[in-house]
């Protein structure tokens, strides 16, 4: 079975989409990666950025807010500093049911290094590191197991590839959408354009739709039992669960009633057939006209279509 490409992997399009457009500020309701934040930031754009999972807020503090920090030699030392020590009990024994023992270990003892940092810039670049070292510890079979690297070195080679910070102006925040676009520093510094990227439909909540990437969240929150907070802190979010086309759109369109005072919409998204392109144009046709639509067709394998929505 193909999987459906993800937003994520549209970034070229999305930048030749934002090209076209004129504009000094952005707010990004939901960023889901920094990537695109960077791109504003590399082009002297305003930006405050937000995504209600805390995981994607550090990687945020440490790569967009941030303007000047980096991990020193030393920072890192401390960082795996006897990361494959076993210790009498785990902190957070949930690592268990994504990694084996020893892997869970590493992870639990790096979480309690980063905590020795002094700045929340190199706090959130250490963790932003460990959190791709999971992601490479995990992308390995039982079949390719044998080619991986341990995890210290892969972090460390990580590290010697993080760019440097750029300097500009730039937010990160951690909240509801609904909090985050009522917030006066949003509507003051950002509203010459809203860039949304429309999370994808799901019906059995916010863990689940994470799928491989929960334990990032598991890992920051070194805990497990948050998953019914935070699906309540969501609310009537895009974000939030939903079993029918209805239901989602009614979430969008509370987004786009809020957003009213953003000057111009962009808004983007992966057309699989649960929502179409007909169906986000009327939601956005309720507030203000459509300028353009942008499409690209992904694969013909499978059978999808990125969009973006100007209005």
């Amino acid at each position: 079975m193909t999987a459906i490409p993800t937003l994520q992997n549209c970034l070229a399009f999305e930048q030749n989409v934002l090209h076209r457009l004129k504009f000094e500020s952005a707010a990004l309701p939901l960023s889901a990666d920094t990537a695109l934040s960077l791109y504003f930031k590399r082009h002297r754009i305003r930006i405050a950025s937000n995504d209600p999972l805390l995981s994607e807020w550090v990687s945020g503090v440490g790569r967009v807010q941030n303007d000047d920090e980096r991990l020193s030699p030393d920072d890192v030392n401390l960082v795996l500093e006897d990361a494959y020590v076993p210790g009498y009990k785990l902190q957070n024994p949930g690592l268990l049911n994504w990694f084996s023992e020893v892997d869970a270990w590493w992870f639990d003892n790096v979480r309690r290094n980063v905590e020795k940092l002094n700045s929340a810039f190199t706090r959130s670049l250490a963790g932003t590191l460990a959190i791709a070292t999971g992601s490479y510890a995990l992308s390995f079979t039982d079949q390719t197991r044998e080619f991986r690297q341990p995890l210290s070195q892969a972090f460390r080679r990580l590290w010697s590839i993080e760019p440097d910070p750029i300097k500009g102006h730039a937010a990160c925040s951690n909240k509801p959408i609904d909090q985050f676009l009522a917030d006066p520093m949003t509507m003051e510094r950002t509203s010459d354009l809203m860039w949304l990227r429309l999370p994808t439909p799901h019906s059995k909540g916010i863990r689940h739709s994470l799928g491989l990437k929960a334990w990032r969240e598991e890992w920051i929150r070194n805990d497990t039992s948050f998953w019914p907070d935070l699906e309540t802190s969501i609310g009537d979010n895009l974000g939030a669960a939903t079993e029918t086309r209805s239901q989602y759109l009614r979430l969008l369109e509370s987004t786009l009633d809020r957003s009213r005072y953003m000057k111009k919409w962009a808004i983007a998204f992966i057309e699989t057939g649960f929502l179409t392109t007909h169906d986000i144009v009327t939601a956005i046709g309720e507030f203000r006209n459509v300028e353009t639509v942008y499409t690209k067709d992904l694969s013909e394998l499978t059978g999808v279509k990125a969009v973006i929505i100007v209005a």
